[in-house]
């Protein structure tokens, strides 16, 4: 498979997530449209690796990181929209803005 194809893959992908985090108004679904742009990051990231024969795996390596990454975005920010979700009965992100209690 040529490289082209996977790097056609990520930009889909990475489009896709930038138009969730525009467009949605739920805390939730915007997480993961993060999660979905990340995701496209690492196919990139490991397309290069393959595509330049890296002996250290140095992509691969990263792309590690990024999930490592990722795993603690999801924690903290699923903490915080339960946290608000109980204060505010919503976890609508257009009310976000209203954090003072």
């Amino acid at each position: 498979m040529l490289i082209n194809q996977f790097l056609l893959l990520g930009a889909a992908l990475f489009s896709l997530g930038v138009y969730g985090v525009l467009t949605r108004k739920n805390a939730v679904l915007v997480l993961l449209s993060v999660e979905l742009m990340l995701a496209a990051v690492n196919i990139n990231l490991v397309a290069f690796d393959r595509y330049f024969v890296d002996t250290e795996a140095a992509g691969q390596v990263f792309a590690l990181f990024v999930i490592t990454v990722a795993a603690a975005e999801v924690g903290i920010g699923l903490a915080i929209v339960l946290l608000i979700f109980r204060v505010r009965k919503s976890a609508n992100v257009d009310e976000f803005d209203l954090m003072k209690l």
